[in-house]
Formats: structure tokens, C-alpha cells, sequence
């Protein structure tokens, strides 16, 4: 299918968001009139798409590894927190 223009400039968004000097949310709704909540939904797509990885391996595969490493984070804390304690 092929990425689109505001596929392609998510990506380079994410690339740069480094830079930014104000909130990511407000330079989200400012460059891509869209809710930061939107824009992560197309974002979570794009991780998704081998023609986004061949696109921009590097941030793919960057991005990929925070979602993981959250997901892990999210499942390892409610199995924390459902364990005893032991004294």
C-alpha cells in the first residue's frame, strides 16, 4: 500500500521531537491538526508496517522497543502487585 505524506512526516516527526522546546502534544496539534490521542493511533499503525520500517528503520525499530519495554512494564507491575508479600 505505501506510506502517505503525514505518514511519512509522523515519522520524521518522531525523529526530531527531540528538539522540540515547548510540549510534543501542542507541536502534534499545531503541525498535524490532529488530538495527541489520534496521533498515536496512527503512530501504533505505523510501528506496525513493514513499509514503515523500510522507510525509517531506525526510529521504527527505537519506537517498537519503548512500546515493549512499557507493555512489559504494565504487565510486570500488575503481576507485582498481585504477588504477597513475604516476611
Amino acid at each position: 500500500m505505501g506510506l502517505s505524506e503525514r505518514d511519512m512526516a509522523i515519522l520524521e516527526f518522531e525523529r526530531s521531537c527531540w528538539k522540540l522546546t515547548g510540549p510534543k502534544e501542542a507541536a502534534i496539534r499545531q503541525r498535524f491538526e490532529l488530538s495527541p490521542a489520534r496521533y498515536y493511533q496512527i503512530l501504533a499503525g505505523l510501528l506496525d508496517s513493514p513499509e514503515a520500517l523500510g522507510y525509517d528503520p531506525l526510529v521504527v525499530r527505537r519506537l517498537r522497543r519503548l512500546r515493549h519495554r512499557r507493555r512489559r512494564a504494565r504487565f510486570e507491575g500488575r503481576a507485582a502487585a498481585g504477588r504477597p508479600v513475604r516476611t
